[in-house]
């Protein structure tokens, strides 16, 4: 069993986890875009960039008008720079982030080269009694993004401090929320999505011939095909398959060729869906399915 990227603890929503022959698929996962919905406090900030980490710092937000969040919503669209929180999973000289900073360390990472292709505010409401501005956003964004990070780095750009106080993730690539099952449902039943859908849903498609079937199953190479989105390869394969509609193997294209980069057996396509799943990957939906301090982006 294995998983295509954690959860913080405050979080909830998708998980992505793969069982037996599906766990091959997840690495073709990790690096897909993630959505969330989530929840910006300005006026607090915190140690740990989120709600659960003690308030370090406050300002008044009484001065902060509309637009100016929304130009500073903007600014924070796109390419852009972002250094991760300081209780992220990355490792610093073979230790935890997130440990060194509980045991009373100051940490400093490197910033990194994100993409947020949508950063939505939905809603802005005042707290005058506490001086705090809450908003309710939608955050699309590339693997390795820190949602926390974006609500720190927006409070600082307005001069307030920001932290989130609720985050879900609703997307994982092609895989959502409402495919998701909680682990109580699960324990119900092992609801999972079949491994050949999943990849159908992940890759661009191809369909073999009998022939072919017969040939990739071995191993062996076969004429390059026509799928869609350009030539595959080994970082980006397609998915192809059986006459059945089962899963026989990942392909790469080599000139006039296509070679497998793994190979299913036909007719064994397993799952990996919207919980865990007994031969294929799953998705998970709430709390219980965080691993820890994770990226609040993607994994």
């Amino acid at each position: 069993m294995g998983h295509a990227g954690t959860l913080d603890p405050m979080a909830t929503g998708v998980l992505v986890v793969g069982i037996n022959k599906a766990t091959r698929l997840l690495t073709y996962i990790v690096g897909t875009s993630k959505t969330y919905t989530a929840t910006i406090r300005l006026g607090q900030s915190t140690v740990t960039d989120d709600a659960e980490g003690e308030v370090t710092a406050t300002a008044s937000t009484v001065k902060v008008a509309e637009q100016a969040i929304y130009d500073g919503v903007a600014a924070l669209t796109g390419q852009i720079q972002q250094v991760p929180s300081s209780v992220s999973a990355i490792k610093v000289n073979g230790e935890r982030a997130y440990a060194r900073v509980r045991s009373g360390e100051e940490v400093k990472l490197a910033s990194r080269p994100v993409t947020i292709h949508r950063f939505e505010v939905h809603s802005i409401s005042r707290d005058s009694a506490a001086d705090v501005v809450d908003l309710d956003v939608t955050v699309e964004c590339s693997s390795g993004t820190y949602i926390r990070a974006l609500a720190r780095d927006l409070g600082n750009a307005l001069g307030v401090g920001g932290h989130l106080t609720a985050l879900r993730r609703t997307h994982v690539g092609p895989y959502s929320l409402e495919q998701a099952r909680t682990l109580e449902q699960l324990a119900e039943e092992l609801d999972v999505l079949d491994m050949a859908e999943a990849a159908r849903a992940l890759m661009p498609n191809r369909e073999l011939s009998p022939e072919e079937t017969t040939e990739i199953s071995f191993g062996r190479r076969i004429a390059a095909g026509a799928a869609p989105g350009g030539a595959a390869t080994a970082e980006h394969p397609a998915a192809a398959f059986a006459p059945d509609g089962s899963l026989v193997a990942l392909l790469a294209d080599a000139g006039s060729f296509a070679k497998p980069v793994l190979v299913f057996a036909p007719g064994t396509g397993g799952p990996l869906n919207g919980p865990g799943a007994s031969e294929g990957p799953g998705t998970t939906n709430g709390p219980a399915a965080s691993k820890g301090p994770g990226t609040s982006g993607a994994a």
